[in-house]
C-alpha cells in the first residue's frame, strides 16, 4: 500500500502537469480531490488549495515567461480587478465569520459555465467570428477599445469567485480570456497569461486563509513535492504539442471539472 502522504504527492504531480499544459486544474481539480478522496474539511481544502495553486503556478509562470508565452499587459489589467476584489471578499468573510461552501448556487452555476465553455473551446474559430466581425472594422475597433475595461471587470469576478471557492483562477479565467481575446491570444499565450495572473490572486486569497488557520502545511508540502515537477513538465509540453491538441485537452479538463462541480 502506498502511504497517504505519497498519494498526496502523486495527486499533486497529476494536477501540476494538467495545470502546466492547460492552465486549468489547480482549484477545479485539487479541491474535489482533497475533499472527496482524502477527507479534508472543505475550508481547509480551500485554504490549502489556494497556497498549492500559488506555489505551483509561480513555477509555471516562470517557465511561460521564459518561453514568452504570456501577455503581461493583460495580466496587469486582470490584477487591477482581481486583487481588490479578493481583498474585499476576505474582509467580508472575516467580518461576518463566513465559511466556504463547496456546493450551492455559485459552484453549480460555475460548473454549468465550464461545461458550456468546454464546447466553446472546441469551436474556437466559430467563436471568434461570433465575437468579432473581422470584416467590420468599426465594430472590431469598438470591441478592442473596451477590452481593458472588460478585462478589469473580468478580474473582479475572478477575484471574488476564487476567494470564495478556490475555483476559477484557471478554468473560468481561461474562459473569460478566450471570450475577450479570441484573436490576440493563441492557445499557448492563453495558458501562460492565465497561469501568470493566478499567482498573485491565489497568493492574496491564501494569505487570508492562513491568517484564519485554514491551511494544512504538511498536506501542502506533499502536494508541492509532486506538483512542482509536474507543472514544469506540463509547461514544456506546450512547446511541442499542436495548438489543436492543447485546445482539446483544455476542453476535456473544463468538461470534467464542470461535471464534478455540478454533481458535488
Amino acid at each position: 500500500m502506498i502511504p497517504v502522504d505519497w498519494l498526496n504527492a502523486l495527486a499533486g504531480l497529476l494536477v501540476g502537469t494538467i495545470v502546466g499544459m492547460t492552465g486549468v486544474g489547480g482549484g477545479s481539480l485539487m479541491s474535489p480531490i482533497l475533499i472527496l478522496l482524502f477527507g479534508v474539511a472543505p475550508a481547509t481544502a480551500v485554504g490549502t488549495d489556494l497556497w498549492f495553486a500559488a506555489a505551483t503556478k509561480t513555477v509555471g509562470s516562470i517557465v511561460h515567461h521564459r518561453q514568452n508565452s504570456a501577455d503581461h499587459r493583460i495580466v496587469g489589467w486582470l490584477c487591477l480587478g482581481s486583487i481588490p476584489a479578493a481583498v474585499l471578499t476576505l474582509v467580508l468573510l472575516f467580518e461576518f465569520g463566513g465559511h466556504q461552501e463547496k456546493s450551492g448556487f455559485i459552484v453549480t452555476l460555475l460548473g454549468g459555465m465550464l461545461i458550456i465553455t468546454s464546447f466553446a473551446t472546441l469551436f474556437r474559430r466559430r467563436l471568434v467570428h461570433a465575437m468579432i466581425d473581422t470584416d467590420d472594422e468599426v465594430k472590431a475597433r469598438r470591441f478592442i477599445r473596451f477590452q481593458p475595461v472588460l478585462t478589469v471587470a473580468a478580474g473582479a469576478v475572478l477575484g471574488t469567485l476564487v476567494t470564495l471557492t478556490s475555483v476559477g483562477a484557471g478554468a473560468l479565467g481561461a474562459t473569460l480570456l478566450l471570450m475577450l481575446y479570441p484573436l490576440r491570444l493563441t492557445a499557448r499565450k492563453l495558458v501562460g497569461t492565465d497561469i501568470m495572473h493566478a499567482v498573485p490572486l491565489t497568493l492574496v486569497g491564501g494569505i487570508g486563509y492562513l491568517i484564519a488557520g485554514s491551511v494544512d502545511l504538511r498536506l501542502l508540502g506533499m502536494l508541492l513535492i509532486g506538483s512542482i515537477p509536474g507543472i514544469v513538465i506540463g509547461s514544456r509540453l506546450t512547446l511541442w504539442l499542436d495548438e489543436r491538441i492543447i485546445q482539446r485537452c483544455l476542453a476535456v479538463v473544463l468538461f470534467i471539472t464542470g461535471i464534478k462541480l455540478v454533481t458535488v
